[in-house]
């Protein structure tokens, strides 16, 4: 059993996890850095905390396995992926079929931790999880896939908000637009390995649309307006500083390295920009954020 569910749980790369979860930490923070000046202020429960980490993993979990699912003979012909999980049968549709659903549910249950104070997580769970999966037929009719799936994290930020304040605001829309912007450059950058591939079988993306140079250039705009978004975020949200602005600096720094490290005739960096950096962007950014509401 630990050895199938260590299985499952490279299959969908839960260590990957890490690339939306600093996010829906940073909403969190600055959610709750809010409910604390409010009048009356609203008080930090570790309930909250737990719902907003179960949700997250929850909803990856799902999301990762029915795209696995859904791509599955696509997989077993593309060169770069035919050795995963399910073309190589290591594991059955039957085994990943009943851990989406079993994800699923966790990510419906989770969400009854916010209960009674806040039901929206909770009437927002299936519509969330449908436009999930929805992702995962995307490449088959649209170039602009890379956005939907910058849309789906970018429910990250957006949902830790409304679990804890059960309202929308700006920072929490421009936190996440800022996020579907990172995502959509990176998934461009990452999807440049497959470009023969996708022109072959007829699928669209970035890269297969404009080439890999064109796809290159369209991500480095995505990232130039990651990083007006988040300078933007300082001025719709009071707690941030100089400390934040420093931090976007930096990352500002990182994501001209990717680009600078990742070329249309040399892909050969493409896992070091897409994990390496990426990694330090979204944990980096979650560091900066809450030593700066704390400090």
């Amino acid at each position: 059993m630990l050895r199938r569910m260590g299985q499952l749980l490279g299959m969908i790369r839960f260590s990957h996890t890490l690339f939306a979860l600093p996010f829906a930490l940073l909403a969190a923070a600055m959610a709750w850095s809010a409910n604390l000046r409010s009048d009356p202020p609203i008080l930090f429960r570790w309930q909250d905390l737990a719902g907003i980490l179960l949700c997250m993993v929850f909803a990856r979990s799902a999301a990762m396995a029915f795209n696995r699912l859904a791509d599955r003979q696509l997989d077993a012909i593309n060169p770069r992926t035919r050795m995963r999980h399910l073309p190589t049968g290591v594991l059955s549709v039957a085994s990943v079929v009943f851990f989406t659903v079993a994800c699923s549910i966790g990510f419906v249950a989770g969400t009854l931790l916010f209960l009674p104070r806040n039901p929206w997580p909770l009437y927002a769970a299936l519509p969330v999880l449908v436009f999930l999966f929805a992702y995962s037929y995307t490449k088959r009719f649209t170039a602009l896939s890379h956005f939907w799936l910058g849309a789906a994290l970018m429910l990250a930020p957006l949902g830790a908000w409304v679990a804890l304040r059960a309202e929308l605001a700006w920072s929490p829309v421009v936190l996440g637009a800022a996020v579907l912007l990172w995502v959509a450059g990176f998934d461009m950058i990452y999807s440049c390995q497959d470009v023969e591939f996708d022109v072959k079988m007829h699928l669209y993306s970035a890269p297969a649309r404009w080439g890999a140079a064109g796809a290159l250039r369209l991500a480095a705009l995505c990232h130039l307006g990651m990083v007006v978004l988040l300078l933007l975020l300082s001025q719709v949200y009071d707690g941030f500083g100089w400390i934040y602005l420093t931090g976007i600096l930096a990352i500002a720094l990182l994501l001209l390295y990717e680009h600078a490290i990742v070329r249309p005739d040399d892909l050969s960096r493409v896992n070091r920009a897409f994990f390496h950096v990426n990694a330090v962007v979204s944990i980096g950014l979650l560091v900066i954020g809450v030593v700066d509401l704390v400090v």
